[in-house]
């Protein structure tokens, strides 16, 4: 079972999944990273550009999810290293001082909290370009649109975008746009009035990307979701 809830880190978010079945799961591409904690270590989760698939064995997961263009900061990395990639922490920290925070998490009480309270002793204040980025393409912008109103050319744009998304202005608009249709398809909407409402061209474009970026058909992934 999933559950997630606010943190107190801007943006953030906290999380915890416990297996409720066999087989892998699938975690979609969402313009985040995350910190993990799984069996005693602390993992770093980069940038996704199609659906990851979990292993499948039972033990639990618990996690905090930056805001999108947050996560580099505070790891010291561009998130371009770590894309479709997930890591141990001591291979982006010294040794000792993630052993250090494992046995510090080990011990509490709730790993969640203590994931959060170390994010918050190393938070470092959030790029508001990036932020404004964000908020532009969650909103469905153009990429174009985006940058005129940021005062970036295009080059730039995208350097910037790699080294704190992963990727580039538009794989993060696509998968912003998929996360929105998502959401409404979830709510009941019908596929058609998603697609017109999220901007994709039609209920054919909105099924190939999502069987693209997700690798399930959406009523597949509806339905398992």
């Amino acid at each position: 079972m999933y559950t997630e809830w606010a943190a107190r880190l801007p943006g953030a978010v906290l999380w915890r999944n416990v297996p409720d079945g066999p087989g892998p799961g699938r975690v979609l591409p969402d313009g985040c990273m995350d910190l993990l904690w799984n069996d005693g270590r602390l993992l770093v989760a980069g940038p996704d550009t199609r659906a990851y698939l979990t292993g499948d064995g039972p033990s639990a997961w618990v996690g905090l999810r930056f805001h999108p263009g947050t996560a580099p900061a505070f790891l010291g990395v561009p998130a371009y290293e770590l894309r479709d990639r997930r890591v141990e922490l001591a291979e982006l920290w010294p040794a000792a001082e993630v052993r250090r925070l494992q046995g510090r998490v080990a011990a509490a009480a709730d790993q969640a909290a203590a994931l959060e309270e170390v994010a918050l002793e190393r938070a470092v204040p959030s790029d508001p370009l990036l932020d404004r980025l964000v908020g532009a393409l969650h909103a469905g912008r153009p990429v174009g649109v985006a940058a005129d109103e940021l005062g970036l050319g295009a080059r730039q744009l995208h350097r910037r975008s790699v080294a704190a998304f992963g990727y580039g202005p538009k794989t993060l608009a696509r998968i912003l746009r998929l996360q929105r249709a998502l959401a409404l398809a979830r709510e009941g909407v019908g596929f058609a009035e998603t697609a017109v409402r999220t901007g994709f061209a039609d209920q054919a474009h909105l099924s190939r990307d999502v069987k693209e970026l997700a690798g399930l058909p959406l009523g597949e992934l509806l339905g398992g979701s």
